[in-house]
């Protein structure tokens, strides 16, 4: 097997000292066409082009001799090195860094990067990268051919963001170009290395001590209504709004619908578990009451004012759905977009029936719980306010192996 596999990252400046020298002894070169072009390369050495990285890693495990793997920025930073560590290669890997390609983009731009999240982009991963657009306002995408700067515009429809899009970065050709989401998609791109989005006025992000957004001063979820307003609905009680997130496990990349918002109480607590919410109400005031505690707890969510389910034809498809208001119509509707998870409730038996009979009917497995609450005067024990209600809870059974 190779002796040694010397990872070595390229940011289009000169090579370092101990870079070349490890080229200078490879007897074996993997890397890009621009990387198998450069003149630091043994003229005898075995050249492969880097496409499959799992098949680059079995015929560096099998060469006898010396290998270098190049690789664009940081190696080690959503990179090859992951790949050539795994195990099964039994590869002893040193890796000589460069300056990352998502440090590079910010650098371009001038600005700073410690608040933003970090998402790669390719056909698997598309729609969620896209979410965590939707849900953060500042994210670096590392994007691959299918999933560039049009693929994201076109999947943010309805969502405005600024493009700080990075072509070949550290190349001759390289370009950095600023513009709205909605003219990404009308441009024909040089397969960028990174597109930095930006939008949105959350407050509370970068705290300057931790690598992302601050978590904010606010603790704990189910937070009670006079948190909201002291606005919330019948159903909308921070028992029943704790028992409804823990069964939707909202989390990074996710897409949750929000339906019958109220005064956003659930939207927000969504959000704040890091998910991209749209929170939809026939309401225009719920919306606005959403929005404003979207901002006040300095969180994302994007507010659909209509009438469920027709106004849920031209969401995008979401996750998990909370279903507010609507009973088994938006039900049966959401079940028919397949997310995940959908939770509802109810305040009959009855009405518990009919939604549990259309989660069924729409291929979910369903659980039920009565849940009752009863808030307390700690001063005197007696009894303020008592809730009872139904919760329903579908999720998809796993494939059949």
């Amino acid at each position: 097997m190779a002796d040694r596999v010397t990872v070595i990252g390229w940011d289009g400046s000169p090579l370092t000292a101990a870079a070349r020298s490890a080229l200078s002894a490879a007897t074996l070169v993997a890397g890009a066409g621009h990387h198998l072009a450069l003149p630091e390369i043994p003229p005898a050495a075995e050249r492969i082009r880097l496409g499959s990285v799992d098949l680059a890693a079995r015929r560096i495990a099998a060469h006898r001799g010396t290998a270098v793997v190049l690789a664009d920025g940081d190696p080690g930073f959503f990179g090859v090195v992951r790949t050539l560590r795994a195990p099964q290669y039994g590869l002893e890997v040193e890796v000589v860094p460069a300056v990352s390609s998502v440090a590079a983009a910010f650098a371009r731009a001038g600005m700073p990067w410690d608040d933003a999240h970090i998402v790669v982009a390719h056909s698997r991963t598309l729609r969620r990268a896209v979410n965590v657009c939707r849900a953060h306002p500042k994210v670096a995408v590392l994007t691959s051919p299918g999933a560039g700067p049009a693929e994201l515009a076109l999947f943010l429809d309805g969502v405005h963001r600024t493009f700080v899009i990075c072509e070949e970065l550290g190349t001759e050709r390289e370009q950095v170009t600023v513009l709205t989401s909605d003219k990404a998609a009308d441009h024909a791109w040089r397969d960028p290395n990174v597109v930095i989005v930006i939008g949105g006025s959350a407050a509370g992000h970068g705290g300057g001590w931790l690598m992302g957004r601050d978590p904010g001063a606010v603790r704990g979820w189910g937070l009670p209504a006079h948190a909201y307003g002291g606005d919330l609905r019948t159903g909308e009680s921070a028992e029943l709004r704790a028992a409804q997130l823990a069964r939707l496990g909202p989390r990074a990349g996710d897409l949750v619908w929000d339906i019958g918002c109220g005064a956003g109480a659930l939207a927000v607590e969504a959000a704040r578990f890091g998910a991209a919410v749209i929170a939809v109400d026939e309401d225009p005031a719920a919306c606005a009451r959403t929005e404003a505690a979207a901002r006040h707890f300095g969180v994302l969510v994007q507010t659909v004012a209509g009438r469920a389910p027709h106004v849920l034809e031209r969401l995008p498809e979401p996750d998990v759905v909370r279903v507010g208001g609507g009973g088994v119509p938006v039900v049966a509707a959401c079940a028919d977009r397949r997310p995940e998870r959908i939770v509802a409730h109810a305040t009959t038996r009855d009405e518990a029936e009919a939604i549990g009979a259309a989660l069924t009917d729409g291929g979910y497995a369903v659980e039920c719980a009565l849940l009752q609450s009863v808030d307390l005067d700690p001063g005197t024990w007696t009894e303020r306010d008592r809730s009872v209600v139904f919760l329903l809870s579908g999720h998809r059974p796993p494939p059949s192996p």
